[in-house]
């Protein structure tokens, strides 16, 4: 970690970045409110100075029993340097963006990340509070983010990936909405991502009394990763052939092995396009739940597990996440190869 002159000296904060002399807390300056981390920055970004002197001063404190990010947590809540930081998160949103300052919530950690999308890998923007995880899409050199996602830490749980030649520095988040892989610019980077969540998550479902969440949503697999149906295996793709994605699976198929909708509440009010396999296995699941309900005799539930089951469908539906290709959105060069490139960045206390 670099001292706080050097850090200011070499502008880790672009727009009007001033050092207003140390606050009464002691947690090192006071940044302004405008935030805009410097592009292409590959170290610790504009606020890990806070963070690191926050965590010192948590050393400092008479408790030994709790533990570093307890301590950082406690120590941060509710004072004027972290209402500032996440009020300058919530101008990079803009009016796209919903509030995010609430009592005793700390932001903990920053960086941009590489999100396996449908079409192909782009830099996202991730914002880490000690309860929600919070990431959006990056314009105008990263000052200003749109298409914001929150999900609650209590919702999440982490699978590393295995490395490849390929791809590096992975690793899956997963809810019961939404799964998805992003991966780090280094094997540090990633760990102090994976060690920071699990960390918030853990002190989340103790302090909201809930249990680790055990069903998820199956990731997308990428367009690129097939160019033939995964489940006929012989409809190959091509410009007049699109790709189709199951709802419940995530494998890319063709229209003819997904005709058909299912009623999937994890995930959306309305009936998704299921692979003709999950459809199956689904149908033959609700038929078994269904005669359990009547063998209770209760008809108000049968009829509501009955509704489940919704067939086949000619029409189409939005087959897209929310990483709209072509929507100027912050897309790269298909050049650019993020696993190896210096795009990714991450700040952390240390």
């Amino acid at each position: 970690m670099a001292p706080i002159g050097r850090v200011a000296r070499e502008g880790a904060c672009r727009g009007n970045l001033e050092r207003r002399g140390v606050g009464s807390a002691g947690i090192g300056p006071r940044w302004p409110a405008q935030h805009s981390c410097r592009e292409g920055s590959r170290g610790p970004g504009c606020w890990a100075v806070v963070l690191q002197d926050a965590a010192r001063g948590a050393r400092r404190a008479p408790d030994r029993g709790a533990e570093p990010l307890g301590k950082m947590v406690d120590h941060l809540a509710n004072t004027e340097i972290n209402s500032q930081r996440i009020a300058a998160v919530e101008s990079c949103f803009g009016a796209s963006g919903q509030p995010l300052a609430l009592p005793g919530r700390v932001l903990l950690g920053e960086g941009v990340l590489t999100k396996e999308c449908r079409k192909k890998a782009k830099p996202r923007i991730f914002f880490l509070f000690n309860d929600i995880l919070v990431y959006g899409s990056i314009v105008l050199n990263k000052r200003k983010y749109r298409s914001q996602h929150i999900i609650p830490l209590e919702e999440v749980t982490l699978e590393p990936l295995p490395e490849t030649l390929q791809a590096k520095n992975r690793w899956m988040i997963k809810t019961a909405k939404k799964s998805f892989v992003v991966s780090a610019a280094s094997t540090t980077e990633r760990q102090e991502w994976i060690s920071h969540i699990e960390e918030c998550v853990r002190r989340q479902l103790l302090a909201t009394g809930r249990q680790p969440t055990t069903e998820h949503a199956a990731p997308w697999i990428p367009d690129k990763a097939t160019d033939i149906c995964m489940r006929c295996t012989q409809t190959r793709f091509s410009a007049l052939t699109r790709r189709h994605h199951c709802r419940k699976c995530g494998f890319v198929v063709c229209a003819e092995c997904s005709r058909e909708r299912f009623l999937l509440p994890r995930l959306s009010p309305k009936p998704l396009r299921v692979c003709s396999l999950c459809y199956r296995e689904l149908a033959a699941q609700k038929r078994k739940e269904e005669e359990a309900e009547r063998d209770r005799g209760s008809p108000g539930q049968l009829a509501h597990l009955g509704g489940a089951i919704c067939g086949a469908s000619s029409g189409d539906d939005d087959d897209s996440d929310e990483d709209r290709e072509g929507s100027k959105d912050g897309d790269w060069p298909s050049r650019v190869e993020f696993y190896t490139s210096g795009v990714s960045w991450s700040a952390f206390h240390s």
